[in-house]
């Protein structure tokens, strides 16, 4: 759904959102990437100015809702490192698919995330790029080119691929190319924007690669992050957490920050906990499966997800997290549901149904098939 509008509303650490429940703060971490020492930060956020949780977004970033003291978070947040650019910390929008470089895929993408992030900072004037915009990394896996990001690349046996809302452009690239190439892509929407805040809002979105082959179908869409006990590559392990709903006590958090281990989250609103011995591994799954994390790969909280909804948002016609909890073992239920408490439907995953209360009930708004 469009949303014209001539000021960019999207929050971040300093330009932060006035929810009906108080002050909303957006982290933006780069491939979703994040230290334990960033994320103990953040849950100290959360408990002393915040709501005591953490939430996860579907581009693999982190917001903390009823801020008490906005000046005080923002320093925090500049303290943990997260806030590289204050002109740009908005536009830091990069999902990368969250196990390169440990299993799988063609090619080990963390660096290219890296150097689109310093080049993102680089570029004046993508200051002016908006805070929905939203670059993936794909190392070849098809994890993250699927889930509609504005622009990103695709890694392949021989090359890169240049991807444009989720599609193949056709267009060619080598690894030292894909920072500047998709720089420069970004440099361009904002030159012929106008009021458009995403690729998919142009009235003729060929126009932002006009030499490219815009007819290729989308990458299949995933819904679904790494979860449960994963064996690196390495010999080492990774630990893939969904959380329910995206919604992270920050005590919870402080529980993952304690292991010392790197840490991912995805755009699945899970966390893995990467590079771990087999021992402490095991220790860790026996300690955070029992805080409600969810190691099981088939639970249906993985097929479930739901906007903020009531009473956090005030376009919200009902409390759409608790509805999403009750109808979680609905034999009805459909590979995966989406619960949105208005027609903006926020935070909509590519693909299954996306349900929106009415106040009497849920309709269906879309029904995308997994493909």
């Amino acid at each position: 759904m469009a949303r014209e509008r001539d000021t960019d509303a999207c929050p971040g650490a300093l330009q932060v959102h006035q929810a009906a429940d108080g002050a909303l703060v957006r982290v933006r971490l780069p491939g979703g990437s994040i230290s334990a020492a960033q994320l103990a930060a953040l849950a100290g956020v959360a408990t002393e100015f915040g709501s005591g949780t953490l939430e996860l977004t579907a581009r693999g970033n982190v917001q903390v809702r009823g801020i008490t003291d906005v000046t005080a978070v923002a320093a925090a947040v500049a303290g943990a490192g997260l806030l590289p650019s204050p002109t740009h910390e908005r536009v830091r929008n990069i999902v990368a698919s969250p196990l390169s470089g440990r299993l799988g895929g063609e090619a080990d993408v963390r660096g290219w995330v890296s150097e689109l992030d310093a080049a993102i900072c680089a570029e004046p004037g993508l200051a002016e790029l908006g805070g929905r915009f939203w670059f993936a990394i794909d190392d070849g896996r098809a994890d993250v080119s699927g889930l509609g990001a504005d622009v990103g690349v695709h890694a392949l046996g021989d090359g890169v691929a240049m991807v444009v809302t989720g599609r193949d452009t056709g267009v060619r690239l080598t690894v030292d190319e894909v920072a500047p190439a998709l720089v420069a892509l970004a440099v361009r929407f904002v030159e012929i924007r106008g009021k458009a805040w995403r690729v998919s809002e142009l009235a003729d979105p060929a126009e932002l690669l006009p030499d490219a082959d815009m007819s290729a179908a989308p990458f299949p869409p995933v819904t679904k992050g790494p979860v449960g006990w994963i064996n690196q590559q390495d010999g080492r392990v990774a630990l893939g957490a969904a959380v329910p709903l995206g919604v992270l006590p920050a005590r919870v958090a402080e529980f993952l920050a304690a292991i010392e281990a790197p840490l991912v989250v995805t755009p699945w609103r899970s966390v893995l906990v990467c590079d771990l011995s087999e021992e402490v591994a095991d220790t860790a799954l026996r300690v955070l499966a029992p805080l409600g994390l969810v190691f099981d790969e088939n639970s249906p909280w993985l097929n479930v997800s739901a906007c903020t909804g009531s009473p956090g948002c005030a376009h919200s016609a009902a409390d759409v997290r608790t509805d999403a909890a009750l109808a979680l073992h609905a034999p009805d239920a459909a590979a995966h549901r989406h619960f949105v408490g208005c027609e903006r439907a926020c935070g909509s995953p590519p693909a299954g149904q996306v349900l929106v209360a009415t106040g009497q009930g849920y309709r269906l708004l879309r029904d995308q098939p997994l493909r």
